[in-house]
């Protein structure tokens, strides 16, 4: 059996001959705002894969995962910004200093603990918590994550009849507070929804 490295090697070497002079006119085309569409199309297909429970089809889908971080090194080694090792050295580097527990004398026995530890860690970082363009439901849950392991509580206020509150924050209230029900009972709250549509799909199919 090879090793993981050998392999990862000839991953990056064939990326960049599809960059290079002599490559294909479609990766050569492609920045990473171009490569953003398509990174999101991946990690979502990840996760159908892994909602499928077919091996198979999950490793197909983490490869096209696994092609886009390494289309994107090969562009910002292109640039001059940085390669494929650094991004590796980065992640290690990152897994060691937040994993204090298992590198060095921190003591962390719960997956709670855990998590707790490792915001901690972000905040002294300046790693501040930003929404970004991800979907919002997905936002709310890591919001509910963090606050939670940092032990803050997240107060809902008492809702007001519709005619009297502002219906976009009575709206965003009613979804938080699903999301915190969501995390409280481990349910991921993108996939349920996602799956309470498809059902009512197939109902409203017959």
């Amino acid at each position: 059996m090879r090793k993981p490295g050998e392999a990862f090697e000839e991953l990056v070497r064939v990326v960049a001959r599809l960059r290079g002079p002599d490559g294909c006119p479609w990766d050569r085309a492609q920045t990473h705002k171009t490569l953003v569409p398509y990174l999101i199309e991946e990690a979502y297909e990840v996760a159908e894969a892994i909602d499928s429970g077919d091996p198979a089809r999950l490793k197909d889908e983490l490869g096209d995962l696994l092609l886009q971080v390494v289309l994107h090194s090969q562009i910002a080694s292109e640039e001059g910004h940085f390669d494929i090792t650094e991004v590796v050295d980065n992640l290690r580097e990152k897994l060691i200093r937040r994993h204090p527990h298992v590198f060095g004398s921190a003591e962390a026995k719960t997956p709670d603990e855990v998590r707790g530890r490792w915001e901690e860690i972000k905040e002294k970082e300046g790693k501040g918590f930003e929404i970004g363009a991800r979907p919002a439901l997905l936002v709310a849950r890591k919001f509910v994550e963090r606050e939670k392991s940092l032990g803050r509580d997240i107060p809902i206020s008492a809702r007001v009849s519709w005619d009297e509150g502002d219906p976009e924050r009575l709206v965003g209230e009613v979804l938080l507070e699903a999301v915190l029900w969501a995390q409280e009972h481990g349910v991921e709250p993108e996939v349920a929804l996602r799956r309470e549509v498809e059902r009512r799909l197939e109902d409203g199919r017959g």
